[in-house]
C-alpha cells in the first residue's frame, strides 16, 4: 500500500545522477525526515564503538562538556551541504568548514570511510524496517553517489566503487573494530543523556535509557555495554516505530520539506554562521 500523494512515483522517474539532489530532498525531507534524523542521530553511537573514533572524541571532550553544541555543530554543518547542495555557496562552505575542522586531528582514512558509510547506510537501515515502505534502488544509488562526492571534497581515499561494496566495507569494517573503550563508552553516554533530556526530567532517565538500547543493533550494544533490555521494553520500543509507519501509510505525504536547519538549535537562539560552527581552534591567537 502506498502512502497518498506520496512522491515515491516522482522518485522513481528520477536519475540517481542527474537528479541526485532532488532524490536526496524528497526521500530524505518529504518522505522520510523522522526516520531518517533519528537513524542519523543512531550513527553517532556506531563511531563510539570503535576505539579509534572513540578515544579522539573523548579527548576532545567535545561530547562530554559541550553535547549539545557538539550536536547542534554537526547538525547545521550537514544540514547545509544537504540542504542547499554542495555545490551552493553555503554548501562549499560547510564543507570547507568541516575540512578545517578535521584538519586538526590525525584520522585514518579507513576511519573517515567507516563514517561515511554511516551516512549512507543508517538510514537505510532504519527507513527499510520501521518505514512505511521500502527505499528503492534509486534512492539507495542516489545515496551512495551523494555521499561518495562528500568524501571526493573531503579528501577521502579509496571510497568503494558502488553502493554494494560499500557496504560489504562497512560490514567487514565492523567486524574487525568494533571493541569496548571506556572513551567510547563516556561519549555514548553523554549523547545518550542528551537525548533523554529533550523528552523527560533527569529522574526519569533510567526509565527511557534502555528503550533507546532496544533500538541498538545487538552487535552495537554489546560493544557499547549497554544491559540487555527485557522482552517487552524490545517489543514496545521497536513496535511504536513499526506503528509509526503503519500509520503513516494512511497519511498524506508532505507538502514542505521538513529541514533540519530550520529546527531550534539551543546554542544558537539568536543564529550562527558557518566559519564559527565547531570546536574552538585553541591553536589560534
Amino acid at each position: 500500500m502506498r502512502r497518498r500523494n506520496s512522491h515515491y512515483k516522482r522518485i522513481l522517474n528520477l536519475d540517481p545522477q542527474k537528479d541526485l539532489m532532488e532524490i536526496v530532498h524528497l526521500s530524505g525531507f518529504y518522505e522520510f525526515p523522522f526516520l531518517t534524523s533519528r537513524s542519523l542521530e543512531m550513527a553517532f553511537f556506531r563511531t563510539f564503538a570503535v576505539p579509534s573514533i572513540a578515544n579522539l572524541l573523548h579527548h576532545t571532550q567535545e561530547f562530554e562538556q559541550r553535547p549539545q553544541k557538539r550536536y547542534d555543530d554537526t547538525e547545521l554543518i550537514l544540514a547545509a551541504f544537504i540542504e542547499n547542495g554542495f555545490d551552493s555557496p553555503r554548501g562549499k562552505a560547510a564543507i570547507d568548514r568541516m575540512n578545517e575542522i578535521h584538519q586538526r586531528f590525525h584520522i585514518a582514512n579507513e576511519d573517515y570511510l567507516y563514517i561515511l558509510g554511516t551516512f549512507i547506510f543508517e538510514p537505510y537501515h532504519w527507513i527499510n524496517r520501521f518505514g512505511y515502505r521500502k527505499t528503492c534502488k534509486v534512492e539507495d544509488e542516489a545515496g551512495y553517489v551523494f555521499w561518495k562526492e562528500i568524501g571526493t571534497r573531503m579528501g577521502i581515499e579509496n571510497i568503494p566503487p558502488s553502493w554494494d561494496t560499500f557496504l560489504k566495507f562497512t560490514k567487514e569494517y565492523e567486524q574487525a573494530n568494533f571493541a569496548y573503550s571506556s572513551g567510547g563508552r563516556k561519549v555514548a553516554d553523554a549523547m545518550l543523556n542528551l537525548f533523554m533530556g529533550r523528552y523527560l526530567p533527569r529522574f526519569l532517565w533510567p526509565v527511557l535509557r534502555p528503550f533507546i538500547a532496544a533500538l541498538m543493533d545487538e552487535p552495537l550494544r554489546q560493544t557499547l555495554q549497554y544491559p540487555q533490555p527485557n522482552k517487552w521494553i524490545q517489543r514496545l520500543a521497536v513496535g511504536s516505530l513499526h506503528m509509526m509507519g503503519w500509520v503513516t501509510r494512511f497519511l498524506p505525504a508532505r507538502s514542505q520539506p521538513k529541514f533540519r536547519s530550520t529546527r531550534k538549535h539551543p546554542t544558537y537562539p539568536k543564529g550562527y554562521k558557518i566559519e564559527e560552527l565547531g570546536p574552538e581552534d585553541k591553536n589560534k591567537n
